[in-house]
């Protein structure tokens, strides 16, 4: 009989991200990433100096993912008067991109075809980082938003000055 610690320790081995990834940790300066979206456009980090940016990871396989998906798209289309711009960017264990073609254009939030950089290499989903004004990480944590969480971490950013320059 396999334990039960055991099973745990490969689980963990299996999902883990590669040792050579650095995901982005809280407080530190937003790594650069390039992202090319649905439409062909590119967008960089440098591009979205001085607002506040979601970055959500999600699949479609992801039961809590495609429930957080449209509420983070409905909050999208509020709150971007204010400078807050967010990214579905869909992993690549998911259904081909042009299957989803239908489901990115009802969407507000831009999707993102291609991602480059340390955002590349999430270990669960769904996974979301917030950037804040000033190009800081101020939050990354693995777990769907609900509404509550949502207005807890963004209006306070929203709040806050875009920094001079």
């Amino acid at each position: 009989m396999i334990k039960h610690w055991l099973i745990a320790a490969l689980a963990a081995l299996f999902w883990a991200a590669p040792a050579s990834a650095r995901l982005p940790k809280i407080g530190e300066v937003a790594p650069d990433f390039t992202f090319t979206l649905m439409d062909g456009s590119k967008v960089s980090r440098d591009d979205l100096k001085g607002q506040v940016v979601l970055l959500n990871f999600w699949a479609t396989w992801c039961v809590p993912c495609r429930a957080e998906l449209p509420l983070i798209d409905r909050y999208y289309d509020l709150q971007k008067k204010h400078g807050f711009r967010a990214f579905a960017v869909t992993t690549g264990d998911s259904l081909p991109l042009y299957r989803m073609k239908p489901l990115f254009a009802a969407m507000a939030i831009p999707a993102v075809k291609r991602s480059k950089g340390p955002y590349s290499e999430v270990s669960a989903v769904p996974m979301n980082y917030i950037i804040d004004r000033a190009g800081r990480i101020r939050y990354a944590t693995a777990g769907a938003f609900d509404l509550d969480t949502l207005n807890k971490v963004i209006v306070p950013l929203l709040q806050e000055p875009a920094p001079a320059g």
